[in-house]
């Protein structure tokens, strides 16, 4: 059964034109336009106002950190042509405020064949960063290194991207 549908058609002369915008309908405001449109800087004082904290010589992206991790990219895997760091092998640093460097670190197999030596070298090449004093490695196997941990550059060096 088909619906039936009416329709009214009105058929309109002529619409009257809208009003135009005259001058003295403006409505005054406090601001000119340049500064209605310019960034309101109220909001930005507090932090316009605080000056950046300066970093410490031992936190990340101090002098003494980014040394130890420059440090670190020096020293490569004997079986990998990457560098420890980027293969994602350092799990930490932390650098005490006596100059004290302590490197947490794992391998990529508990079988490798670096597992005497790797310890010992990342440790005379950390105390032998300038304002070291001295450096310890723990090497620690939990949670277990993977693949997933390197970086883009180690990845991209390896064929993996």
């Amino acid at each position: 059964m088909a619906e039936e549908r009416n329709f009214t058609i009105e058929e309109v002369g002529e619409v009257a034109a809208p009003r135009r915008a005259m001058v003295d309908d403006v409505v005054e405001t406090p601001e000119t336009p340049t500064e209605t449109l310019e960034r309101k800087r109220d909001y930005l004082e507090g932090f316009l106002a605080e000056r950046p904290q300066a970093l410490g010589a031992n936190e990340p992206g101090g002098e003494l950190y980014d040394a130890v991790i420059a440090a670190l990219r020096e020293i490569y895997d004997p079986e990998i042509p990457v560098n420890i760091y980027d293969l994602g092998l350092i799990y930490g640093v932390e650098i005490d405020a006596d100059a004290h460097a302590v490197v947490s670190m794992t391998l990529t197999t508990p079988h490798c064949p670096v597992a005497e030596s790797m310890p010992g070298e990342i440790e005379l090449r950390v105390s032998a960063v300038p304002g070291v004093r001295d450096a310890e490695v723990n090497l620690v196997w939990d949670p277990p290194w993977d693949p997933a941990k390197m970086s883009d550059e180690a990845k991209l060096e390896l064929g993996m991207l």
